[in-house]
């Protein structure tokens, strides 16, 4: 692969899925983790344009999030569905892992400046979409499911369309979940650490939590029924 004036070596496949590839690769500036955007066809319908959309609009949401720590702010594009970005020492995030003290503090404050940004993470119900570096410090850094909505003055497109007070209760949604899963992580990893009413608020899922959990219940059992998962 050419990318940044070198050749990289392509070490390992990490993921294959539907939407994007994602891989480690070495080469002159060490090493990267490189994501493709889809490009192959569905029973004969292209969908290497859906391939470009994700990867052009996880780009940008990288650029909104420059500058933030916990977030990397260094990536280079290849052609028009491909990035990379440096790799970052550590391991995903385990269910009831025992991080250190600072850990879900500091993971709340990277959170809370996302939703600063008016973005919203999606996918934090998983605690392995949290990496945890070498020096125990947590970090977030795949944004394909990320969701933002501008202010009205940044409006383009077909987002002029949709009634703003829509995009921000639905923004607004997404970021409580967003900190919801935080705290059950949380209270899983660290109950020790974790305020009583924190504690008490994982009780308490939201409307769009409770949706969303019928929604995956109702895919997996569809997924068993086609023989396409193992359980």
């Amino acid at each position: 692969m050419l990318a940044d004036g070198g050749t990289y070596t392509r070490e390992e496949t990490l993921q294959h899925r539907f939407f994007a590839a994602t891989g480690i690769y070495d080469g002159p500036r060490g090493r990267m983790l490189v994501k493709f955007g889809r490009r192959s066809s569905l029973v004969g319908l292209p969908l290497g344009w859906l391939g470009r959309f994700l990867t052009r609009r996880e780009v940008e949401m990288y650029d909104r999030c420059a500058g933030i720590v916990g977030i990397p702010d260094r990536y280079e594009r290849i052609g028009r569905d491909g990035f990379a970005r440096p790799l970052v020492a550590g391991h995903p995030l385990q269910r009831g892992e025992r991080v250190d003290d600072e850990f879900f503090p500091d993971l709340q404050r990277l959170v809370r400046e996302l939703h600063e940004r008016r973005i919203a993470f999606v996918d934090l119900q998983k605690c392995e979409n949290v990496l945890v570096d070498d020096g125990g410090r947590p970090w977030l850094f795949d944004f394909q499911t990320a969701w933002r909505w501008p202010e009205r003055s940044e409006r383009r497109g077909l987002q002029r369309v949709v009634p703003q007070w829509l995009g921000e209760s639905l923004l607004r949604r997404l970021q409580r979940a967003d900190r919801f899963h935080v705290l059950k992580h949380w209270r899983r990893s660290r109950p020790d650490t974790i305020s009583d009413e924190e504690f008490a608020s994982t009780r308490r899922p939201g409307r769009l939590i409770r949706l969303h959990r019928v929604f995956l219940d109702r895919w997996r059992a569809l997924r068993r029924k086609l023989g396409l998962r193992r359980d």
